[in-house]
């Protein structure tokens, strides 16, 4: 009861929803679809709290922690498929420089944005999922930092995979300076707050799995919020371009960053590589 009610009342709202008119004659009746949504998500979201008491647990902590990242990954690659989507780009117009050189910093960002997430915080998310041995506990954690805490990684990358498309058509009008071009409001607050929404998932993905926070990252996620109300006064390329180096930055700072955390995760990771390769190759020898 405790698995199969939820799912139930779920979709039976859902299917409430395709049931109502779509030509509502009043207010009420045109918000009553959000509301039954809403009411679905709410009840799906809210009943995985009931998962640690119901005996299920993770079997297999490697192949759970791959199953997301590998969904992650493919919400990266349709932002860069969006980048070729915009609605001037689809009609055939010419690549020009200035489309080219937004194209290339979208790019940049979603590279970041891959690397922000699979450079030590994926591993340390299994690592993590590894030690955690109660079965109870590990059930708590699989569903806070993947089921939940994922969902706000692809909202993010969905949205600002929307702002890109609308920019990269802005800089693509032939009617106008595509250097100095200014993206609509909507399309500015979209793309940065995907990017806010993102990092500020990671941010709580590495709280719940280090009882760490990231200084750099919340500084950038701070500046982001800050600088929201004023990126509608940059032209599109411009902005583009400032969201390119503070991503660049990040990574670089990374990089050459000496965090004893990011160096143990990194070589416990590459550990149990060498020692599941040992293990094939010892099983093959005797086997094959």
């Amino acid at each position: 009861m405790r698995l199969g009610l939820p799912p139930l009342i779920s979709v039976a709202l859902i299917l409430a929803t395709a049931a109502l008119p779509e030509s509502p004659q009043q207010t009420w009746q045109a918000w009553l679809p959000l509301a039954l949504w809403l009411a679905a998500f709410c009840i799906e979201y809210t009943s995985g709290g009931l998962a640690p008491s119901t005996g299920l647990t993770v079997v297999s902590a490697a192949h759970w922690a791959e199953r997301y990242a590998l969904i992650l990954l493919i919400a990266l690659g349709e932002s860069i498929i969006s980048l070729g989507l915009g609605p001037k780009l689809s009609a055939g117009l010419p690549a020009t420089w200035p489309v080219i050189v937004a194209s290339v910093l979208g790019v940049t960002i979603i590279a970041a944005l891959w690397w922000l997430y699979f450079d030590s915080l994926a591993p340390a998310l299994e690592q993590r999922l590894h030690r955690t041995r109660d079965v109870r506990a590990r059930a708590a954690f699989a569903r806070d930092a993947y089921a939940y805490l994922h969902l706000p990684l692809i909202t993010g990358i969905i949205l600002f995979a929307l702002g890109l498309k609308r920019y990269l058509a802005v800089i693509s009008d032939p009617h106008g300076d595509p250097w100095r071009a200014h993206a609509a409001a909507l399309d500015n607050r979209v793309l940065f707050a995907g990017l806010v929404i993102y990092l500020s998932g990671l941010l709580a993905l590495g709280v719940r799995a280090t009882h760490r926070v990231s200084a750099v990252p919340t500084a950038v996620v701070v500046a982001m919020a800050v600088g929201l109300p004023w990126a509608g006064r940059l032209p599109a390329v411009a902005a583009l371009a400032i969201v390119a180096v503070a991503g660049v930055s990040v990574v670089l700072l990374g990089l050459r960053s000496t965090d004893p955390w990011r160096s143990q995760v990194r070589r416990t990771a590459l550990d149990e590589q060498v020692a599941a390769e040992q293990e094939q190759s010892e099983w093959r020898r005797h086997h094959l």
